[in-house]
C-alpha cells in the first residue's frame, strides 16, 4: 500500500491526455482468443492487474500467450484445456468469465483470489453452469469446477440483476457448449447492459451466431469461433476521470475518443453533459469543457462511472442524485456505502438510498480518504482532491487494475 496526496489543481486544467486500452475489451479479446479455431495477435492489450490476472489464468488452462511488442500478444488456443488453479486476485471478470472455460478441461480446477473477492457475487454464474451440465463445488470464492471435457448446455435461467458479467461470461463460452446454450435471464433489470452489447458484438464478429427471440433471451448456436486479430480501443470509463478534470476546474480536457465504439460512449458523454459539460466531438477525439453543476441522473448503464460523479457532486453548484446503481454494492467493495463514508468525512452530506446516493456539497475539507483496494475509489479521490488541498489516498496502488501508472498520468494532466 502506498499513500499519495492527490495534486489539487492551481486553476482550470487544460491537456490532451492518452489513457491505456480498455479493460472490458481486453478481457474479452483474450476470452474470444483463447476460445478460437486458431491463433489471434491483439494490440492495444491493456497492461494492468486486472489483465495480467487473465492472461495468467488462460495460460495456466493451456492456452499459449506469447509478447509480440509494447501491448501486442499473439494468443494460441490449446488443442484441449488442462485443470489449473487459478488466482482471480479481486477481478470480476477472472472470477466469471474463467469458469465457463475450465468446464472445458478434463478435471478439477481451483478458483481463488483476493481475500475481498469472496464477498463479490458469483453464485448466479455457477447455478447456470450447473444447470448447463457443468459440476461446481461451492458458491462463492473459493470454488472449484469439476470440468468434464465438454459441457452438455442447454436451457439455463440465470438472475444477472446483481452483475452482467454472469450474461457475459456464458454468452463468451456458449458456442462451444455441445447443445449451444439459450440463457434466460430472470430478475430484476440487467445493470451495465452496454457490456452485454460489447459482448455479443465481439462475438458477432467472429462468426458466432446468438439470437434473440424476445426480451432478456439470448440463444448462442453451437459453433467455431472465428480467430481474429483486434486492437483494443481506449478504455472510455478511465478516460472519464480526466475528463472530470475540466468539469471541477472549469478547464479544458481532449482524448481519443473512438467514432464506432462497443463500449458506451453516449452514456459517459450524456452523464457529463448532464453534470454541466459542453462537450465538442471531432474525428477520433473529444473535448470537455464546463462548469460542475448538481444533477439528477440515472446511471444504471454506465455504473462504472459513479465513483468519479459523486466525487464531481460533491464540488457542484447544488445537490444530486445518482440512481440505479444499487447493484455497485457488489463491486470490488460496497462502492456506495464506501462513498458515503468517505466523501462525507471530507465534509460533504453524503447519504446511500436503496439504489444509489443522495449527494448535497459542504465546505470541504482535506482528510485520508480510505480506497478498500477500489480503483475507482482511488479516481474519486484524486477528482475531489482537484479541488481540495490534502486529499490523501491511503493506497493508490489499487489504480493499477486498469491503469499501470495512473498518478503519473494524472500528474502529466497537471503539467506536473
Amino acid at each position: 500500500m502506498r499513500r499519495w496526496v492527490a495534486p489539487t489543481a492551481s486553476g482550470p486544467v487544460s491537456a490532451s491526455v492518452v489513457v491505456p486500452g480498455s479493460k472490458s475489451a481486453t478481457a474479452r479479446a483474450l476470452v474470444l482468443a483463447a476460445l478460437a479455431d486458431g491463433p489471434s495477435t491483439l494490440s492495444g492489450v491493456l497492461d494492468a492487474r486486472d489483465p495480467r490476472l487473465m492472461q495468467d489464468a488462460l495460460t495456466s488452462l493451456g492456452v499459449s500467450i506469447a509478447p509480440a511488442g509494447p501491448g501486442v500478444v499473439t494468443v494460441t488456443p490449446p488443442d484441449r484445456f488442462v485443470p489449473a488453479d487459478i488466482n482471480c486476485g479481486l477481478a470480476g471478470t477472472v472470477m466469471r468469465f474463467v469458469p465457463p472455460i475450465a468446464a472445458l478441461a478434463e478435471g478439477r480446477s481451483r478458483f481463488t483470489g483476493d481475500a475481498a473477492a469472496s464477498a463479490r457475487p458469483v453464485r448466479p454464474l455457477l447455478d447456470a453452469l450447473r444447470q448447463a451440465g457443468v459440476s461446481v463445488d461451492g458458491n462463492a470464492l473459493p470454488f472449484d469446477v469439476l470440468g468434464a471435457g465438454s459441457v452438455p448446455g442447454g436451457v439455463v435461467e440465470l438472475d444477472a440483476s446483481a452483475s452482467s458479467q454472469f450474461l457475459s461470461a456464458l454468452l463468451l463460452a456458449g458456442a462451444r457448449f455441445d447443445g449451444g446454450l439459450t440463457i434466460r435471464h430472470r430478475g430484476a433489470p440487467i445493470p451495465s447492459l452496454p457490456y452485454v452489447g460489447m459482448t455479443v458484438g465481439m462475438l458477432r464478429d467472429r462468426g458466432v451466431r446468438i439470437d434473440t427471440p424476445e426480451a432478456d433471451t439470448w440463444v448462442v448456436h453451437p459453433g467455431s469461433i472465428a480467430a481474429q486479430d483486434e486492437a483494443i480501443e481506449p478504455d472510455l470509463m478511465n478516460a472519464s476521470a480526466f475528463l472530470c478534470a475540466a468539469l471541477v476546474t472549469g478547464g479544458r480536457i481532449e482524448t481519443a475518443w473512438p467514432e464506432r465504439t462497443l463500449q458506451a460512449a453516449d452514456g459517459v458523454l450524456a452523464a457529463l453533459e448532464a453534470f454541466g459539460a459542453t462537450i465538442d466531438r471531432s474525428p477520433g477525439r473529444v473535448t470537455v469543457t464546463g462548469r460542475v453543476r448538481g444533477a439528477d441522473i440515472d446511471l444504471a448503464e454506465v455504473a462504472e462511472l459513479t465513483c468519479v460523479l459523486a466525487a464531481v457532486a460533491c464540488l457542484a453548484d447544488g445537490p444530486s442524485r445518482l440512481r440505479g446503481v444499487g447493484h455497485i454494492r457488489g463491486h470490488e467493495t460496497d462502492r456506495l456505502a464506501a462513498l458515503a463514508s468517505e466523501l462525507s468525512a471530507l465534509g460533504a452530506d453524503v447519504r446511500e438510498t436503496d439504489d444509489g446516493l443522495a449527494i448535497t456539497p459542504g465546505p470541504l475539507r482535506g482528510a485520508t480518504f480510505r480506497t478498500y483496494a477500489d480503483h475507482r475509489m482511488a479516481h474519486a479521490a484524486a477528482v475531489v482532491g482537484l479541488g481540495v488541498p490534502g486529499v490523501e489516498l491511503d493506497d493508490v496502488d489499487c489504480t493499477t487494475k486498469t491503469m499501470p501508472d495512473f498518478p503519473g498520468l494524472w500528474a502529466a494532466m497537471l503539467g506536473a
